[in-house]
């Protein structure tokens, strides 16, 4: 289904601008955290996606990007070209899966519990005003960490955010980690309202830019200019190293409806 809702679209080596890819980061930049897409926003992309390839770079699962981005008749999948939850570690090109990589055979069990271990004892300690559910979430290519934990409604991680950027909460929990865990090669990036990722050095976004590049292999068509929107995009958000790697022209927005001007300015739309 998602091949065929591609097809509605110019093959990647027949569009206008072929060498340029759009890549977007999702919460904060394509929908509200953690929030639904709005229609103009895949008005927008939708007539991006007839001039230049397009693709979303996430933290989170494939599952919470559908639930996102997608509907319950309309497959993520096919709403872009190229689609990277968890940083890429697992991917999508036009619909169909390319290989992925894995969090846990990489650090090992052994490694594994006691990162987890240490995350729980340190938030079992926190005196923060509310705690919910879910704070370490398993995925597969990483693991997300919340103090509060992800089970917290929307107002509670509106709560928490103003909270956390007050009291540092994360930062401090960062920076306990990587006094802890300097030696096991681990990168910790803040991201969202609530929580922060950790996975494996240069397994950050820039790690979805292999399969861009991958691309003049499989169809002939060279990304020479990447453009890619973010809104974490300060040193220790989880849009940093993608936003300032050389290989892309990044674009700091301050929300959705700052990306579909950026993309309006920036592509006539």
């Amino acid at each position: 289904m998602a091949t065929q809702a591609a097809s509605v679209y110019p093959p990647l080596e027949d569009r206008p601008i072929k060498n340029t890819i759009c890549l977007f980061d999702v919460d904060g930049t394509l929908t509200p955290a953690r929030r639904d897409v709005s229609p103009e926003m895949l008005q927008i992309l939708s007539q991006l996606r007839h001039k230049c390839a397009i693709g979303f770079v996430g933290g989170s699962d494939l599952v919470k990007q559908q639930e996102q981005l997608g509907t319950s008749t309309i497959n993520v999948t096919s709403l872009f070209d190229f689609c990277c939850p968890e940083n890429g570690l697992t991917a999508f090109r036009l619909g169909e899966p390319l290989e992925g990589s894995s969090f846990i055979q990489w650090i090992g069990e052994d490694k594994y519990m006691k990162l987890v271990n240490f995350c729980l004892a340190y938030i079992a300690n926190l005196d923060i005003p509310k705690k919910r559910g879910t704070f370490v979430e398993f995925r597969k290519g990483m693991i997300n960490v919340s103090p509060i934990g992800r089970n917290a409604t929307t107002e509670e991680r509106n709560e928490y955010e103003k909270y956390d950027k007050e009291h540092g909460v994360r930062t401090k929990f960062v920076q306990a980690l990587r006094e802890k865990f300097g030696d096991f090669g681990l990168t910790f990036s803040i991201g969202g309202q609530i929580s922060f990722d950790v996975f494996p050095a240069g397994w950050d976004k820039t790690f979805a830019l292999r399969h861009v590049e991958n691309e003049e292999k499989v169809s002939g068509v060279k990304y020479s200019t990447i453009h890619f929107f973010g809104d974490k995009t300060f040193k220790g958000g989880n849009d940093y190293e993608i936003y300032s790697d050389p290989r892309t022209t990044g674009h700091s927005v301050t929300g959705p409806d700052d990306t579909m001007k950026l993309l309006k300015e920036l592509f006539s739309l």
